[in-house]
């Protein structure tokens, strides 16, 4: 099973409730990836100088074998079998896509935080964090909207983005984070993941 989770901007809780999904199903032995993205001058963090860039070739595969304060290292701490922090260059996400399609074969459920991943897969579920009173909108969340399961919200009270429509709120579940509903929606793409398809009729 894939669960990704996005968000529309930076720092709006998309790592906190990625690990709380991750802490919530213990049995689901979770394969974490936090997938950042770097180049002239700009990094998803929003700084200008961090460690994203600092890797040879286009992109780096760091595992992350010890709780601590990073991104990966709080996607341990709640309980990942494996976390993983990807650092890809902008525009060379493809080149990153056979090692971590590998990661995913080997694993029995694989949560990525990340928007982008959604050009080159298709996951079980997509779960979009929303913070109504953050105004900014990154392009991959308007690109891969409609494709969202459901909306996190972590705070403001409701949607007033320009260009975005109000319908994909009113349409689709918008949950809090840590709810039962939000939970049981996780449970439900695990079994439903985890359970065989019918063979053919005889």
């Amino acid at each position: 099973m894939i669960c990704v989770v996005g968000g529309h901007s930076r720092n709006i809780g998309k790592t906190t409730v990625a690990a709380s999904l991750i802490a919530a199903t213990p049995e689901a032995r979770w394969t974490a990836i936090k997938l950042t993205q770097h180049g002239h001058g700009f990094c998803t963090h929003g700084i200008t100088e961090c460690a994203c860039s600092a890797h040879p070739g286009p992109y780096d595969i760091l595992l992350q074998n010890e709780p601590n304060s990073t991104d990966s290292g709080r996607f341990f701490s709640a309980g990942a079998a494996r976390s993983y922090w990807v650092r890809s260059a902008q525009g060379r996400l493809a080149e990153v896509m056979p090692a971590l399609r590998q990661l995913i074969a080997e694993s029995p459920n694989t949560i990525i935080e990340s928007n982008s991943i959604l050009q080159f897969l298709r996951p079980d579920l997509y779960l979009v964090v929303v913070d109504f009173s953050n105004l900014d909108m990154k392009d991959s969340t308007r690109l891969f909207i409609d494709r969202a399961d459901a909306f996190v919200q972590t705070g403001g009270d409701a949607p007033h983005w320009p260009g975005v429509s109000t319908r994909w709120f009113q349409s689709k579940p918008v949950l809090a984070p840590g709810s039962a509903e939000l939970t049981a929606l996780l449970h439900s793409r695990l079994n439903a993941a985890a359970t065989p398809a019918p063979g053919p009729s005889s």
